[in-house]
């Protein structure tokens, strides 16, 4: 299957996947965590798919690969906020696991996208459509 959309991306996909998980767990959080840990778990995980899309859409390799960068980012925030959440007992382990194991993937599918790129310049496919 060729790609020709940041939609097609697998890594994409399953960082639309994550926002929804963070959305669900965050909904059980307490309201006094609406404002501050809801808010900034939110934001981290809408950061992922976004940056993916938007580095996608750029005319070179330099640029996807930052923002492939700042998706990595906001995922390692995410991890934090995440682990915070546990320690909290603001969701449950089980639903914490499911979430976790998630990122981890996006991350280390993030980390290989951004290893081909580096280690072949022509790995570059996803091209600005205008």
């Amino acid at each position: 299957m060729k790609v020709t959309s940041y939609k097609d991306l697998t890594v994409w996909q399953k960082a639309m996947d994550l926002v929804d998980e963070i959305y669900t767990i965050t909904e059980y959080f307490p309201q006094s965590q609406k404002f501050s840990l809801v808010d900034q778990m939110q934001r981290a995980a809408v950061s992922i798919p976004s940056n993916i899309a938007e580095g996608s859409r750029r005319s070179s390799r330099d640029s996807y690969s930052y923002f492939l960068h700042v998706a990595y980012s906001s995922g390692a925030e995410l991890e934090t906020q995440l682990e915070i959440s546990r320690r909290r007992n603001y969701c449950i382990e089980e639903r914490y696991e499911k979430t976790s194991n998630l990122l981890s993937e996006v991350m280390k599918m993030l980390n290989r996208i951004v290893a081909n790129l580096n280690r072949d310049p022509t790995h570059y496919s996803l091209q600005p459509t205008h």
